[in-house]
């Protein structure tokens, strides 16, 4: 079915989602009443952008896609980037935000720091958000909800694993960098984040982080979700050295007036939801 301007500003109970790194953005627009994501588009930017450029895109956004031009009821914004930690929720104190950052994350004074909370792991997310976009989007709509991607990413790779026994190691991967999420009985052993310019800083990433978690390559079940398909050289790297690589599924729920050609694309974006 064709998206026609006439489907969307015909519609109702709309929902926006928009995801933004400094390396790309992208979004979708739901009709929350039949659950069909109507729009879902990418952008992957040649050259990574400073916070004042990524704002620019996003402005420039809401000026060439029309149907970004109707109502929401709900926007949610879901921040990309690695200025972020996670603490124990019973070591979690409010007034010590940029304490925790401090050690793994450059920081300056004017930053504003917030937090989600991962109820499924007790756990706080502490990170800086691209407030400049945030400022950008309340000016336009008013109120709206916003989280940093890893607190989706792990909220809901926990639930999909919570009732498995077995060891899973999750690799949510974009061109630039990826993320290694390590479960182990509904429980997280780890989450970091890499950054990597060849195949070769990939796998090295990898294969060490198994070798910490005393994860054994021959065994263990490593789970690919993100920009990558089967003829990349990270994927076909990874296989040479892992024997079972495989990739995600959302598992989700949606219909598509466009489905997505693989079922582990754009898992944080479409899980906000």
């Amino acid at each position: 079915m064709a998206v026609t301007s006439n489907t969307i500003h015909n519609s109702s109970n709309l929902e926006l989602s928009i995801q933004i790194s400094l390396s790309g953005l992208s979004f979708c627009v739901l009709k929350k009443d039949n659950n069909t994501v109507l729009h879902l588009k990418s952008q992957d930017f040649k050259i990574k952008k400073t916070p004042t450029e990524l704002l620019d895109a996003v402005k420039d956004l809401f000026k060439t896609e029309a149907l970004l031009k109707i109502k929401f009821d709900n926007i949610n914004i879901i921040h990309v980037n690695d200025w972020a930690t996670l603490v124990p929720k019973p070591l979690f104190k409010e007034d010590a935000l940029a304490d925790y950052l401090k050690f793994n994350t450059k920081i300056l004074k004017t930053d504003f720091i917030t937090f989600d909370t991962i109820i499924s792991n007790d756990s706080v997310n502490v990170y800086v958000p691209f407030t400049n976009v945030n400022n950008f989007i309340f000016d336009q709509f008013g109120t709206f909800t916003y989280n940093h991607f890893s607190t989706i990413l792990i909220e809901k790779l926990l639930i999909l694993e919570k009732h498995n026994d077995q060891a899973k190691v999750y690799v949510n991967i974009s061109s630039s960098n990826f993320q290694i999420i390590a479960i182990q009985k509904g429980k997280l052993l780890l989450y970091n984040t890499f950054e990597y310019h060849t195949k070769e800083d990939f796998i090295y990433y990898l294969i060490f982080t198994l070798e910490q978690l005393k994860l054994n390559p021959e065994i263990i079940n490593v789970v690919f979700l993100g920009s990558v398909t089967e003829e990349d050289p990270i994927y076909q790297i990874s296989y040479k050295y892992i024997r079972h690589v495989s990739f995600g599924n959302r598992n989700d729920n949606l219909d598509f007036t466009e489905k997505p050609k693989e079922n582990h694309l754009h898992f944080t974006l479409l899980k906000s939801l």
